[in-house]
This record gives structure tokens, C-alpha cells and sequence, in this order.
């Protein structure tokens, strides 16, 4: 297999571009940089396989970023006795009576004849179903968000590992991914964007305003980490010893190891992801996929069940954004539902596929990274750029208005960037093969 040094040599483009935001700027920037790249890597990679394997469009990504998010609160914060204590069976038995009234009226659509006889049953069961699960349930969120509710009211999680509840979030994304599959995948393309963004919406709207499942708006803070605290690296005389043979503050030096553990991490995960996502594009399954992503009535005419296909990549690709969704929220040490805007987490990782090729695994990742630097870097290039155009002008409305736009610069650059791409590149950084 020859070497692409072309792709090699736009991977180096950006590991320079990252050593040089540490040699100029700082390292800790230039490692949050590399952090958040491979998260965005990651999420680029789960879309890319949902639209450059089978060409669904799906913009609903925040919400399955965010079921990833709160895998990791339900799997790794302690449970909160007391609130169990006060209602937390009985808000359980609420959800297992909900989700018996739901299967009890498939089932009566499935069983009885249609007619008004079903009609009637099948709405009589909802009605009735509905007013026992609010009776059971609502008691039971009263009882739990009224324990302590200013740093608790909530149940807490299992208090498990954190690293268990990145693979826990790939699950609650899949999950998503299933139900919303099987009632929205038979739509043409563009209801499924519309279907799948609404139903995001409303992932972010429960997890906004169910306090006793994440605390809504208020958030979790204090998350677990997989790696050690700076203040305990700080107080450990081993460690101060060797900041010190670096030549380097021990509080610096304590913030940069860190960061470089979540890299290894990260850059691990997504070493395993990119192995696995390879294996099964080279495969006849990864060939079937593009088949019926190109022609979908000539896959049909060949035998494949192209609707199963379509809900089988559409979880796995949900899952891996999900999973990367835990890791962000690992990353952060906190769950903040309002944080999850579809700018950030669906029209940036768009841009990043768009950009980085897709329908190619290494285009995607490439474009987590760039897309990710220039993201980062661009407001403060640009509030450089606004000082310097306006140095020499005189105070006025004018030079305030030029000043106080730079933030626009991220947007502006965005936008410059994929079009100049798109005329220059149209199939990517990385085009597929």
C-alpha cells in the first residue's frame, strides 16, 4: 500500500499548528486545543459514518452529545440516599407504569381489529394509563427535588467508575438512536433532519427541567476524572521535585500533565474507534453501506433490507457520539443542559465532516482538528486584527462598533472556510476514495 503524503502532510500542518499555539501562547492552551480536538474527532467520525456511509442527514447530534453526558452523571456520581429515600422508588415504579402503558397500547393496536372498537380501547388505555403514571410519578419528583434542592434534589448516579460511563453513554445515545430510528428513518431526507433536530430539542428540553434526573438547569458539578486532581499532584513532593528539574512552576506543570493524561486517553479511544471504523468500511458490510447509500432501489433489487441498514448505522453512529459526548462531559467536570446549542454541537461538527471529507474516516478526524483550532484561535486573531485596523482612527461610534465585532470572527471564518473549500476542494480535505 503506497504512503499518501498528502494527508500525511495535512496531519503535520495541524500538529504544527497546534506545537505552535504552545510555543507562542501556552501549552495548557495548545492541550485544551488537542483535547477538544479529538473529542470533535470523535463526534465528526460517528456523523461521518451515519452520512458518509449511508447518507443520512441527521441534526440532531447535541442531543445525542448530550445523552452521552448523562450517562456519565447516572453512572458515576454517588447515589443520593436521601433522595432515594423520599421518592426515588416510587418514581421509578412511575417510569416502569409509563412504559407499560406505552407497550399495552402497541399491543392493542397490534392485536385488535382495526375499527372503532380498537379506536375507542386504544384511547381509553392512553387516558387512563396516563393519569395513573402522573398520579405514581409526580409524588415521587416532588418528594426527590425537594431534598436539599440547592446542592442535591436529585438521586445521583450508581458511583461507579467514570471511564465505565463513557461506554454507559455510547449505550443511552444508542438507545435514542433506536427509538427515534424506527419511527423517523422512513422519512425522505429532509423530514429526518427536521424529525431529528426536534427530537434533540426535546432530549435538552427534559434533561433542562427534570431536576431529579440531572438537576436541570442548576447542574451536576464535582464529576468524577479519570485522571488525578492538579491540587493533589501540587502536594505531592515527588512531583513539585520534578516541575522543578523541568524548570516549571509546580501549578502549571500540574494543569499540563493533566491534560496530557486526558490526551492519552482520548487519542487512545479514538486510536480504537478509527482501527474499528477502517475494518468495517473495507468490509462487504462497509460496501453494501455505500451501495445503498447510492442507489438505494438497486440495493433493494439485489435483496438488502436497506431500512434495517439504515437504523443499524444510525445507532452505531449515534453511539459514537455519544460516547464522545461522555468524554466531553468528563472533560469539563460538569453537566450544564443549557451549554448544548446546535451551533456548537451540530452545525460545527457538520462543518468539520463537510470539511474533512466524508465518506472518509481520516477526512473526519482531520476536520475535528481544524475546524477546532480555528474555532479557538480565531476571536482573539481577531480582536488582534480589530486593534491593529483600528490603532490609528479616532474614538467614535465607528472604531467601538469595529472593536466590539470580533467576535463575529468565528462565524465569518467558519463560513470562509467551508466555502473556500468547497470551491477548491469539493469533496474535502481528504476526499473519499
Amino acid at each position: 500500500m503506497s504512503v499518501n503524503w498528502r494527508n500525511i502532510g495535512l496531519f503535520a500542518v495541524v500538529a504544527l499548528m497546534i506545537i505552535g499555539t504552545g510555543e507562542f501562547q501556552s501549552w495548557n492552551l495548545a492541550l485544551a486545543i488537542l483535547n477538544m480536538g479529538l473529542i470533535s474527532a470523535i463526534m465528526a467520525l460517528g456523523v461521518n459514518m451515519q452520512w458518509g456511509y449511508a447518507g443520512l442527514f441527521n441534526v440532531g447530534i447535541m442531543g445525542f452529545a448530550a445523552m452521552g453526558g448523562l450517562g456519565v452523571v447516572i453512572t458515576s456520581m454517588p447515589p443520593v440516599a436521601d433522595a432515594w429515600a423520599a421518592g426515588g422508588l416510587r418514581a421509578l415504579g412511575g417510569l416502569v407504569v409509563g412504559v407499560l402503558v406505552i407497550l399495552g397500547a402497541v399491543q392493542i393496536w397490534k392485536r385488535m381489529a382495526p375499527g372503532k372498537t380498537r379506536t375507542l380501547a386504544l384511547l381509553a388505555e392512553l387516558i387512563i394509563g396516563f393519569f395513573l403514571f402522573r398520579a405514581i410519578f409526580d409524588g415521587g419528583v416532588q418528594a426527590i427535588e425537594a431534598v436539599n434542592s440547592a446542592s442535591t434534589g436529585y438521586l445521583g448516579g450508581l458511583g461507579l467508575p467514570v471511564i465505565i460511563a463513557w461506554p454507559v453513554g455510547g449505550l443511552l445515545a444508542a438507545g435514542a438512536a433506536w427509538a427515534i430510528g424506527k419511527t423517523a428513518l422512513g422519512l425522505r431526507s429532509d423530514y429526518l433532519a427536521i424529525a431529528t433536530l426536534g427530537i434533540s430539542e426535546i432530549i435538552i428540553a427534559v434533561l433542562k427541567n427534570e431536576e431529579w434526573l440531572s438537576r436541570g438547569v442548576k447542574n451536576v458539578n464535582g464529576l468524577p476524572r479519570p485522571v488525578p486532581y492538579e491540587i493533589d499532584l501540587q502536594n505531592n513532593p515527588a512531583f513539585v521535585d520534578w516541575a522543578v528539574q523541568w524548570g516549571m512552576d509546580p501549578t502549571t506543570f500540574s494543569s499540563i500533565v493533566v491534560k496530557l493524561a486526558y490526551a492519552s486517553l482520548f487519542a487512545a479511544v479514538l486510536l480504537v474507534l478509527i482501527w474499528m471504523s477502517q475494518m468495517a468500511l473495507n468490509s462487504p458490510w462497509g460496501r453494501m453501506m455505500r451501495a445503498i447509500r447510492d442507489n438505494e432501489t438497486a440495493a433493494e433489487a439485489m435483496g438488502k433490507d436497506v431500512t434495517r441498514r439504515h437504523l443499524q448505522i444510525f445507532v452505531i453512529g449515534s453511539a459514537v457520539v455519544g460516547l464522545a459526548g461522555a468524554m466531553m462531559t468528563t472533560l469539563d467536570g460538569q453537566l450544564t443542559p443549557a451549554s448544548y446549542q446546535p451551533l456548537r454541537y451540530t452545525f460545527l461538527i457538520w462543518v468539520m465532516v463537510i470539511v474533512g471529507g466524508s465518506g472518509n474516516n481520516w477526512g473526519a478526524v482531520l476536520g475535528g482538528f481544524v475546524i477546532w483550532f480555528f474555532w479557538v484561535q480565531v476571536e482573539p486573531m481577531g480582536n488582534a486584527l480589530m486593534g491593529w485596523v483600528t490603532a490609528t482612527m479616532p474614538d467614535g461610534d465607528l472604531k467601538s462598533h469595529l472593536l466590539s465585532s470580533a467576535a463575529h470572527m468565528r462565524l465569518l471564518t467558519m463560513g470562509l472556510i467551508l466555502l473556500l473549500v468547497l470551491r477548491f476542494s469539493p469533496r474535502g480535505l481528504i476526499p473519499e476514495k
